[in-house]
């Protein structure tokens, strides 16, 4: 009886294992309106509370959203840093930063780069990645 209940047990946790989905979410920010950056980590925040650990989420800043990424400019440096220990993803636009001569040792040391913001947007969405545009 005890080898049966353990069997199954161990059966239905090797299903669950196995049908755990990963949620992949690439999130484009251009704009640099400061509301809607708070509005975009809550967002994020709230996506991985509600998908779980198998969510993998990148935030994508180009153009005028450029500036969520920048020292001195964030606003939001405190929960950027937050949501990176927890593992999100930040990167800025190198076209971007080229464009606008914006000093590289300006960009919070949580993020890293990409050769071209929505070039990055695109290949996360060919790679079958949930689109969120902000």
């Amino acid at each position: 009886m005890k080898k049966n209940l353990l069997l199954t047990l161990f059966v239905a946790l090797i299903s669950f294992a196995a049908n755990a989905q990963t949620h992949k979410v690439v999130v484009q920010l251009n704009t640099s309106d400061t509301l809607v950056w708070h509005g975009a980590l809550k967002n994020i925040s709230n996506l991985q509370t509600a998908l779980g650990p198998n969510t993998q989420i990148e935030l994508v800043a180009h153009g005028s959203g450029i500036g969520i990424l920048i020292d001195g400019k964030t606003t939001q440096k405190t929960k950027i840093a937050e949501l990176a220990a927890s593992g999100v993803l930040f990167k800025a636009c190198e076209n971007t930063i080229r464009e606008r001569k914006i000093d590289r040792a300006t960009i919070l040391t949580q993020a890293g780069t990409v050769p071209s913001g929505v070039a990055e947007v695109v290949l996360k969405q060919e790679a079958g990645w949930a689109y969120l545009k902000y």
